[in-house]
């Protein structure tokens, strides 16, 4: 007799979300709280940690923070969970870890600074 596995066939078959797609709308969100300069990197093949970095700059340090709330706010609303979130007291640059997703909010001068896109250059920008 076959040995049956003890885990609910529906949540086997269930399908992962698109990774790619859930950056996308990252993008979305933090857009729709006028951030500029959006930037998706496919991080899966230069680092191991994620597979992809969505970069944003805000103009102040008050829109800074609002962009990050409103995209936490917005992936909590389609059942996506931020496992954590840095830098919203100073929100010079916000960070938050989504897992598969790593979304970093800068004020200009700090983008500028870091430059996670020339350290990451070897990490294709997603159309």
């Amino acid at each position: 007799m076959p040995v049956r596995s003890s885990s609910n066939p529906d949540k086997r078959n269930k399908k992962r979300p698109n990774t790619k797609n859930k950056a996308k709308l990252v993008v979305k969100l933090a857009s729709d709280k006028k951030a500029e300069n959006l930037v998706i990197l496919n991080m899966s093949k230069v680092a191991n940690f994620c597979e992809y970095f969505v970069i944003c700059s805000g103009n102040s340090d008050r829109q800074v923070k609002a962009i990050a709330e409103g995209i936490e706010y917005g992936l909590k609303q389609e059942g996506f969970k931020v496992y954590h979130r840095e830098g919203l007291n100073t929100a010079a640059w916000a960070l938050l870890d989504l897992g598969d997703i790593i979304v970093h909010i800068f004020d200009k001068e700090s983008r500028d600074f870091y430059n996670l896109e020339h350290l990451w250059q070897e990490a294709p920008v997603v159309k």
